[in-house]
């Protein structure tokens, strides 16, 4: 991959649906090579796919926020299997370093925030916790 195949993916991650003849003017080349490259990523499986982002996946929920979780013993999988039950809980990462689970949250508000904080820090097995609210997103995946 090289600095073209690169520019072209980050155009794409901007706006997926921009006609190859814009992609080709931010890029430089031509509309040829533009359908070129995106047919050779598709193939060689750099690009897997194309989404849409829905207002409605914008709009829910207006309160988010990181729970880094640390857990004593071998409580992970019960802990685990607790967090998946919680409709806040959008997305558990294991991770290395200081934290065992990273959990990403999202709430109505900042009071529901609070009370689901609450619950999960009473697991049974979480020896620490720190959480961290999200202000904004510059550029998301989904």
């Amino acid at each position: 991959m090289d600095e073209t195949d690169r520019r072209l993916i980050s155009a794409l991650r901007h706006d997926a649906r921009a006609s190859l003849s814009d992609l080709a003017q931010t890029l430089g080349v031509s509309r040829t090579t533009v359908r070129g490259r995106i047919e050779r990523l598709r193939r060689d499986g750099e690009i897997v796919g194309f989404t849409v982002v829905l207002k409605g996946d914008v709009a829910r929920d207006p309160v988010r926020g990181l729970m880094m979780l640390s857990i004593e013993g071998r409580g992970t999988d019960r802990i685990l299997r607790q967090l998946g039950g919680l409709t806040a809980v959008r997305a558990i990462h294991s991770t290395n370093g200081r934290w065992d689970l990273l959990v990403e949250l999202g709430t109505e508000t900042l009071e529901e925030l609070d009370t689901i904080l609450a619950q999960i820090r009473r697991f049974d097995g979480i020896a620490q916790s720190e959480t961290n609210l999200l202000l904004s997103t510059r550029k998301s995946s989904s």
